[in-house]
């Protein structure tokens, strides 16, 4: 009987934390399709919108290192629950909010919450499992991570097509009540958490205050530069300034006090090195990618919400069915190198192939893009977190894995930047390109615009405004084909990015854990 209640204890804990990983990280992706939405809704350009966006993605990289040391001040479990209800207060703030930057404010507050949703689930689920089975483990929780930010787009474009975008935050309501109940009840504190001295855990205000200034420094410059004319604009150079100075300040700090938020000395194993530099350019794609293709084909391709969340299905179901094998292999020894190359192979390709595609690419063209991406990215999650950790002493994995995940939260903020800030410098100058190309004494032009002008006379419109309406019905189109151009050059960019950082390749050991070593790292993690 006894046995049988802990099963059931088991399975409460899996399905909570599993839950509320997925729930943080679909809140990250969920809320592209209804960019267009939002930014009508609230008056705001579509460049504004996207901070709604970043906003989340800043405050997780903020929040995703220091839970180490968040989860050993309050407990484990008390930090765990109050992040929860922070997630669920938020999200209900979220979906009242009046204003683009209400909204903003109350996203980022969401992404505080969330930090610990995907970190502290990644310990708290290690702990059910035996040490043979941490392959396992690591495989249902790598499932989370890249299924969470593929479902989002498909849920939050049903939910724009039917319903109101504010019930895309509304719905973490009571999955968030659920998931605070079934914490407080079935969640046990560690043996730790019970006598907790917090008076002997030093605080490092100066490395947490300088991560934060830098950090939201640096993402304001990659969001606004573009449309801010860069170094030309004087609060860009200051921010940029202020982003150096307090980056080379926290690490510098870190490396020199004795108690850090972020132990940063474990990045002298080069092992940790090439990891986190393959983990950023991972996020970058993965976040990057589901990014800029709904917005591409809603915006060019005529695709509703709920049709651009579907066309990224296949991506989600192969994602499903890879990752529980590619946990059990890593559990049975096979080296992580092995999938960190498929997974790189892959992301190659699903970049180049979708920045091949034409404004009437089939969502059979797609489908396959979406594969690439979707095993790729499953081949590179759970690997890349397993291959982090190889080679440093035990006090030093949780620290590994934090770094780890940052590094992630990171590419992926960076790629949802850099994706918008790229794609709008594109468009400008693809427009630039193609409107040279239009000459007046151009017979073709010409034509065209004569064909578009009958056609709108035969409709009742008199000849004066129907050739106006043939030079706007042109420019429509033109801008349209720019438009397509600057988001197949974003992808095409994934791909170079991926490239370019395949020599970190080589910093990597080509070893695996035994089942002692994961053992270790469940209990150290988070």
């Amino acid at each position: 009987m006894a046995a049988e209640r802990n099963k059931f204890i088991k399975i409460i804990i899996i399905i909570t934390t599993i839950t509320a990983a997925i729930m943080e990280l679909i809140d990250m992706s969920i809320i592209n399709v209804a960019l267009n939405n939002i930014s009508g809704t609230l008056g705001a350009t579509l460049e504004d919108a996207s901070w709604v966006v970043t906003s989340y993605a800043i405050a997780n990289v903020i929040i995703i290192p220091l839970t180490g040391f968040l989860s050993r001040y309050f407990g484990r479990k008390n930090y765990y629950l109050t992040s929860i209800i922070i997630f669920t207060i938020a999200s209900y703030m979220c979906g009242a909010s009046t204003s683009l930057w209400m909204l903003v404010f109350w996203r980022f507050v969401q992404g505080i919450g969330g930090g610990a949703l995907l970190s502290v689930s990644q310990g708290i689920l290690f702990d059910q499992f035996k040490p043979e089975e941490k392959g396992i483990a690591g495989g249902i929780f790598g499932m989370g991570i890249v299924i969470g930010p593929t479902i989002g787009p498909i849920l939050g474009g049903y939910i724009i097509d039917n319903y109101h975008w504010a019930l895309i935050f509304d719905i973490n309501i009571p999955i968030g009540i659920v998931a605070a109940l079934l914490t407080w009840k079935f969640i046990d504190r560690k043996e730790d958490e019970y006598n907790i001295d917090r008076n002997a855990i030093s605080i490092d205000y100066m490395g947490i205050l300088s991560l934060a200034i830098g950090i939201g420094a640096l993402q304001y410059i990659l969001e606004k530069g573009q449309s801010e004319d860069w170094f030309q604009t004087e609060h860009i150079r200051y921010l940029t300034a202020l982003a150096v100075v307090s980056l080379a300040f926290f690490i510098w700090w870190e490396l020199h006090t004795k108690t850090p938020a972020i132990n940063l000395r474990v990045l002298k194993n080069r092992n940790l090195v090439g990891s986190n530099v393959l983990t950023f350019v991972c996020g970058f794609g993965l976040f990057g990618s589901v990014y800029l293709f709904p917005v591409m084909v809603q915006r060019v391709m005529g695709y509703t919400p709920t049709e651009s969340g579907l066309a990224m299905v296949p991506g989600a179901l192969v994602t499903i069915f890879a990752m529980p094998f590619i946990g059990t292999a890593l559990g049975k020894g096979v080296k992580p190198i092995y999938f960190v190359i498929l997974g790189f192979t892959l992301f190659i390709l699903h970049g180049y192939t979708s920045s091949m595609a034409s404004p009437d690419a089939s969502k059979g063209w797609f489908a396959m893009t979406q594969i690439f991406r979707g095993v790729g990215t499953g081949c590179l999650t759970v690997p890349l977190l397993s291959q982090a950790v190889v080679g440093l002493k035990v006090q030093d994995m949780a620290y590994g894995i934090s770094l780890n995940n940052m590094f992630r939260q990171l590419g992926g903020a960076f790629g949802i930047a850099i994706m918008n800030t790229y794609a709008t410098n594109r468009f400008a100058t693809h427009r630039s390109d193609l409107v040279s190309n239009l000459q007046e004494n151009n017979p073709l032009l010409t034509e065209r615009i004569e064909g578009i002008s009958q056609g709108l006379i035969a409709k009742g419109i008199n000849p004066m405004a129907a050739r106006q309406a043939a030079h706007g019905v042109l420019d429509h189109t033109l801008s349209n084909q720019a438009q397509m151009q600057a988001y197949l050059d974003g992808f095409l960019l994934i791909s170079i990015f991926f490239v370019c950082t395949i020599p970190f390749m080589l910093l990597l050991k080509n070893q695996t854990m035994d089942a002692e070593t994961r053992a270790k790292i469940a209990a150290e993690a988070h």
